[in-house]
């Protein structure tokens, strides 16, 4: 082999990041007798990543009582001109101020004139999505998808995922999972639903663990649902319940993700909200 001096740099295997390459015909040589370690190897990596637990949940916490957001979805509002999520809550609070002091609705967060009709909240949303906001690229392309405008919905909901917006990545992994529009392709639909799930959205936390109970992976299956509850997600305590009942969970597992499905849940709450 070659050894890493000045003028040669090692170029190291993107996959399991284990073995480096003077070329890429070295690496080429070399792939029949590493491809069986480096897709192992690779596949434990995914799963470092797949299961660690987030710090909270796709949503985040407000951005004027930073409090957790909560993931029932009645429960915080979008405000088109800042792409900022707003308790109900600080939104109550923000109104009983304008009553107060006889002024004009604004956003609560950065005082914005709330839009007066669809068409200034559609524009404002345009705003935020050519100055590359993941949320309002997701809205958008989640709007245009539900008006038939398909192509464009596709488009911008493609470019919410690759900046990282965990509800695009949901929505695309149904939308290739059915076929929708898109050609129907398993493995994109199988990432979109990883790459969601690692954004901490609950309910693809959730599906997950479903789709691993199909593959014969219950053990997988419970590593997921109990991320999910410790997110606030009451269809994954529901499940570790059955699997409970079943014997496939211990006493202990049951318990500290129960504990910490209500921890989440407390943590959303206010006397405000």
């Amino acid at each position: 082999g070659t050894a890493e001096v000045d003028d040669i740099k090692l170029k190291t295997c993107t996959a399991c990041k284990s073995v480096r390459y003077c070329s890429v015909e070295c690496q080429r040589n070399h792939r029949p007798k590493h491809k069986k370690a480096c897709k192992r190897r690779a596949a434990e990596l995914r799963d470092e990543i797949l299961f660690r637990q987030p710090e909270s949940t796709h949503l985040g916490d407000c951005p004027i009582c930073f409090l957790p957001l909560s993931i029932v979805s009645n429960k915080s509002t979008l405000m088109s001109c800042c792409s900022k999520l707003i308790c109900k809550g600080c939104e109550y609070a923000n109104l009983l101020r304008e009553r107060e002091e006889h002024v004009k609705h604004t956003c609560p967060f950065c005082r914005h004139p709330n839009p007066k009709n669809m068409e200034e909240f559609k524009k404002n949303a345009m705003k935020r999505a050519a100055a590359n906001d993941p949320i309002a690229l997701q809205q958008v392309g989640s709007d245009r998808y539900r008006e038939g405008d398909y192509e464009s919905g596709i488009k911008y909901l493609t470019k919410a995922a690759e900046l990282g917006d965990a509800e695009a990545h949901h929505t695309l992994m149904s939308l290739y999972g059915k076929g929708q529009v898109v050609e129907k392709d398993e493995k994109k639909e199988w990432y979109h639903l990883e790459e969601a799930a690692i954004a901490g959205h609950p309910l693809a936390r959730y599906k997950l663990g479903c789709r691993e109970v199909l593959n014969e992976r219950p053990e997988r299956a419970v590593k997921h649902w109990i991320i999910a509850a410790n997110l606030g997600c009451d269809k994954s305590t529901r499940m570790l319940k059955q699997f409970y009942s079943s014997g496939l969970v211990s006493k202990e597992e049951f318990a500290a993700a129960l504990r910490a499905h209500q921890a989440a849940v407390d943590a959303a709450k206010s006397p405000q909200r």
